[in-house]
């Protein structure tokens, strides 16, 4: 191992996500795309490390260029009315070949054992079956759209026993009726009916669209169900990047919290999306999932990860478990999908309406990206609606960067005090006040 410090940083930062993912149930849709890409071997073997963490995995695939590869083969004519296949029943004899084939496929890539990889000595299921109930779309604008159809139900009570017993389910683009026929259906369709009844925690769509931008070209990396629908109504968008996006809506108003697009022309793309805090692609959100709140008992153990490394380095002066579970109503936090990725403290001095804030830390991954500003104009906030007229700050390697942004340098003498007979003149911090 080349870097042995940086390994255990990157196992230590991807150890909260496993926490928290491990039991979840997460839908992940790609489309037909990706495996005439060669990407679907590298994406069984990311699926099964989800699944071998405890996650409990759903595939649905898609199978658009195969179904016209098929129409090709038979010298027939893909017809579309509003960007739906028109499925009359030989394009229906193509849908099923395709998707047969594709199962298949799915199945074999699964299975594979290869040394070395995440597959190694797994005995994966992959379980598929007639879970989805579908009925057909009808008639559109006067368009006939024949054997397209839209899920209407899909067998949870079957899907969920086969999840909890260590299977992966894998759906189809495909739905039956009560009547015994049989409806193509498109992957995103059932990916959210799916999510939606499943109640997952998150729809992954992997995808053969790029990065989603705004209209500056800036990388759009997280959007609320609402800002979603005014993006979209602004028609900014490439027609299939909004196509997923729609979906991503949908699934949010049906009450899955997290839904993605991301990229597969990244290799990993899946698993950076899942284990890191900005990801590779776009999340849409129920709500904002960044907080800036203040600390509860239950954020003592994010805190404590969080100023550890500043305390071994001396940044920080240390504080034990105890201490801040004494002093944790002193305390704000900011929270990213329930994850704790900065925090500061808020101590009164109210004789000399004055306060100091202390423990100002920002997660290295993500700093540069104003989260600690933030944090400071929270604690601000705090200080004032406490009645507070002054803050100050004592930092040994921090004071140009609060210079910057209104503290002034003072002395001991200036600050409360009692804070006086507590300063540590080993450390010589710099004394550092703002008015509010």
């Amino acid at each position: 191992m080349e870097n042995p410090i940086q390994f255990v940083q990157w196992l230590r930062s991807v150890a909260p996500y496993i926490h928290a993912f491990r039991g979840k149930t997460f839908v992940v849709a790609f489309p037909g795309e990706l495996v005439m890409a060669g990407a679907l071997p590298v994406l069984a073997q990311d699926l099964s490390l989800l699944h071998a963490l405890g996650i409990k995995v759903v595939i649905v695939h898609g199978s658009r260029p195969q179904v016209e590869e098929q129409l090709a083969l038979r010298n027939l004519t893909a017809r579309y009315h509003n960007g739906l296949r028109i499925t009359d029943a030989p394009a229906m004899e193509c849908v099923k070949e395709a998707a047969g084939e594709l199962r298949l496929d799915i199945e074999a890539a699964f299975s594979q054992g290869l040394p070395n990889t995440p597959m190694a000595h797994a005995a994966i299921r992959i379980i598929s079956g007639n879970f989805v109930t579908a009925r057909p779309i009808g008639v559109i604008d006067g368009v006939d759209l024949e054997f397209t159809g839209v899920a209407r139900k899909i067998a949870y009570e079957t899907i969920h026993p086969i999840l909890s017993a260590g299977g992966l389910v894998l759906l189809s683009p495909l739905g039956f009726s009560p009547t015994g026929e049989a409806f193509n259906l498109t992957m995103e369709d059932v990916a959210v009916s799916a999510a939606t009844a499943l109640r997952a925690d998150k729809l992954i769509f992997i995808t053969e669209t790029p990065m989603m931008t705004d209209a500056e070209g800036r990388d759009i990396r997280e959007l609320t169900a609402a800002q979603a629908d005014v993006l979209l109504k602004a028609s900014v968008l490439p027609p299939d990047t909004a196509f997923y996006l729609r979906h991503c809506v949908k699934a949010s108003r049906s009450g899955v919290p997290r839904s993605h697009i991301v990229p597969f022309e990244l290799d990993g793309s899946a698993m950076l999306e899942i284990f890191t805090h900005d990801g590779v692609g776009t999340m849409v959100s129920t709500e904002n999932l960044e907080t800036l709140r203040e600390a509860t008992i239950e954020d003592v153990g994010g805190i404590l990860k969080l100023i550890e490394p500043l305390e071994a380095d001396g940044t920080l002066v240390k504080r034990g478990r105890e201490l801040i579970e004494r002093e944790i109503d002193y305390f704000s936090v900011i929270e990213h999908d329930g994850v704790i990725f900065g925090c500061a403290a808020l101590y009164p001095f109210p004789a000399e309406k004055m306060a100091e804030m202390a423990c100002l830390t920002v997660n290295p991954e993500v700093q540069s990206q104003g989260d600690g500003e933030r944090i400071l104009k929270h604690m601000e906030n705090r200080a004032r609606a406490a009645g507070f007229t002054r803050l100050f700050v004592l930092t040994t390697r921090t004071a140009h960067w609060f210079m910057k942004r209104g503290f002034v340098p003072a002395t001991v003498d200036d600050l409360p005090k009692d804070r006086q007979h507590m300063y540590n003149w080993q450390r010589k911090s710099v004394v550092l006040i703002k008015q509010l």
